[in-house]
């Protein structure tokens, strides 16, 4: 029987954890930063508003036109949120993920798979208070990585895991 890359390299962090909706909306967050998709988001949200209150205040309009103007602004506010529930009922299902951050790269085992990326798989890193999130090379940042800090088995781990991103990959 094989190990399927379940046992860690030499010298490397390893994390143990369940994915939660706030991990998957921290990387959507930092890809849509990354991306410029904010002002984006926020303008078309603040464009339903706007149309939903001219609604409601011309002359002879529809409470239903509003309504449906105010709804088109909620969901594209909460466009992240709908995304990470999505991803998150793709993933919870594979239970505890373990993760090696080494000098060869990330390898993540669940139950039912095991993923090796390699360094050259992402064009950087970014740090936010609980997570670091690592972006997919591609135009479009069609991937991201999240490792959550709680992870971690130790708190100096997280400089080491910082250490390793800043060998290997770049802070973006």
């Amino acid at each position: 029987m094989t190990d399927q890359g379940r046992d860690a390299a030499v010298g490397a962090v390893e994390l143990a954890y369940r994915p939660r909706h706030g991990d998957i909306v921290a990387g959507i967050a930092v890809r849509e930063r990354k991306r410029g998709l904010g002002f984006v988001r926020w303008g078309f949200a603040l464009l339903f508003a706007a149309l939903g209150v001219w609604t409601l205040v011309a002359y002879e309009s529809s409470a239903f036109s509003a309504g449906l103007s105010f709804l088109c602004a909620g969901l594209v506010w909460s466009l992240p949120h709908l995304q990470a529930h999505q991803v998150i009922r793709t993933v919870q299902w594979q239970g505890e993920y373990r993760t090696a951050v080494s000098a060869d790269g990330i390898t993540t085992a669940s139950d039912h798979c095991v993923l090796t990326q390699f360094w050259t798989t992402f064009r950087g890193y970014r740090e936010t208070r609980d997570h670091f999130v690592l972006l997919s090379r591609d135009r479009n940042i069609l991937c991201v990585e999240v490792l959550p800090k709680r992870a971690l088995a130790a708190p100096h781990d997280a400089d080491r895991v910082r250490a390793l991103l800043d060998r290997h990959s770049t802070r973006v």
